[in-house]
């Protein structure tokens, strides 16, 4: 996938800039082309004679070198890559580019460039949570950059943990080539659904679940940004729907199942959607009141329709890849597996959903893929990674014809 690519390295200076050495070798070991931009600060961790042997290629340092001005610049430099990639991403590098300042080579060639940008952050946790970062973070996703990690573990600093880490090399390889997909999907379909649903017990209450929709919301995007045409059908999530992508608002299992048959054909149907299994049989008509004798009301359930199941065994008109999620608490490849065979789809992503790993309504997914080819477990990432590490394994599904 990355063969003639071009990528243009910006490294900042952080003590993760070593990576950027070993990163440099996987790129070019997969045929792409690449050159560096290094900050003065990179410049204190590793040298641009180091950084030059592996690129095979000139460092790029200053913003007023007459030579590399008159020779390449910063605005062909900027624009002539099919990728820029930082790593690492530092606290300050961020916050310049969230601003838009280009005092010197590296905020230049970003403010210049109109090519996608991958940052994979590198920072000491606390830097990473302050508000500050976490607001030019956000400034950043609108501006459509992209992100990989960072991710937990042990900090430079004696006795420093916690979410911060620069994602490892080929972490960021596998970034790099979902970034470079886009447009892989065009002219293909896309169904997701995502969100809880809410069954109604009365006029005021409903049963429903702890799902942000999160998880959901990020695979429409990066399957929008990979060129499909996404129709995006959710419960009431605590995210908003991307944009770019034609929505569909439910509140129950049966409009879902309702609004997913309006939306067929499709080249692939992925079920992301926390759909209740139970409704009330006959939801009350108005609010339930206390009697005084100290009572629950009884209710009585019927068991919702099997959306998954249902698309899954269609015949004509059966989507190319249909996509189901397991979400479980205990036994998870186990049960996930089981799922895959009960309901007759070509795929299952099983996460462990149990309270001690805060996947539910957080920001962060550990993910296995089922497939009829085996088990493949994914290490822990931000959902938005998880959404389009899995576009790209779509795309490459559609494009070689199936599950």
């Amino acid at each position: 996938m990355l063969a003639g690519k071009r990528i243009l390295l910006v490294i900042g200076g952080g003590i993760a800039a070593y990576k950027a050495l070993d990163l440099i070798r996987r790129l070019r070991e997969r045929g792409a082309s690449v050159r560096a931009v290094m900050t003065a600060a990179a410049q204190e961790f590793v040298t641009p004679l180091s950084v030059g042997a592996l690129t095979a290629d000139h460092v790029f340092t200053d913003l007023f070198s007459r030579q590399d001005e008159q020779d390449v610049g910063h605005i062909r430099l900027a624009r002539g890559a099919d990728l820029i990639v930082v790593a690492p991403a530092t606290a300050d590098l961020m916050a310049r580019a969230a601003q838009g300042l280009a005092a010197d080579l590296a905020g230049a060639v970003l403010l210049a460039t109109d090519r996608p940008v991958l940052m994979a952050p590198a920072m000491n946790p606390a830097m990473w949570a302050h508000p500050a970062t976490r607001r030019n973070h956000a400034v950043l996703l609108g501006d459509g950059i992209r992100f990989i990690g960072p991710n937990r573990g042990e900090m430079a600093e004696a006795g420093e943990a916690g979410e911060g880490r620069m994602a490892e090399p080929m972490e960021i390889v596998a970034a790099v080539e979902a970034a470079l997909s886009d447009g892989l999907l065009a002219g293909r379909h896309v169904l997701v659904t995502s969100g809880p649903t809410h069954e109604p017990i009365d006029p005021v209450r409903y049963i429903a679940n702890r799902s942000s929709g999160a998880q959901g919301t990020a695979l429409a995007a990066a399957l929008r940004d990979m060129g499909a045409r996404v129709s995006f059908i959710t419960g009431p999530a605590s995210v908003p729907p991307p944009p770019g992508v034609a929505v569909v608002r439910v509140e129950t299992a049966r409009e879902m199942l309702a609004a997913v048959e309006a939306a067929l054909p499709a080249d692939a149907a992925i079920f992301a959607a926390a759909v209740a299994d139970w409704r009330v049989a006959n939801a009350a008509g108005s609010k339930l009141k206390k009697d005084g004798s100290g009572k629950a009301p009884a209710l009585d359930f019927a068991e919702n329709p099997d959306i998954l199941a249902t698309v899954s065994r269609m015949g004509k008109g059966r989507p190319a890849l249909v996509v189901g999620f397991a979400a479980e608490t205990d036994d998870v490849i186990a049960h996930a597996t089981a799922k895959r065979l009960r309901k007759g789809c070509d795929w299952i992503v099983a996460n462990d959903v149990s309270p001690a790993t805060g996947i539910m309504g957080g920001a962060e997914n550990t993910v296995t893929l089922i497939t009829a080819g085996g088990v493949e477990s994914w290490p822990r990432m931000a959902k938005d990674q998880v959404a389009r590490d899995l576009a790209a394994r779509i795309a490459e599904a559609l494009t070689a014809g199936g599950a």
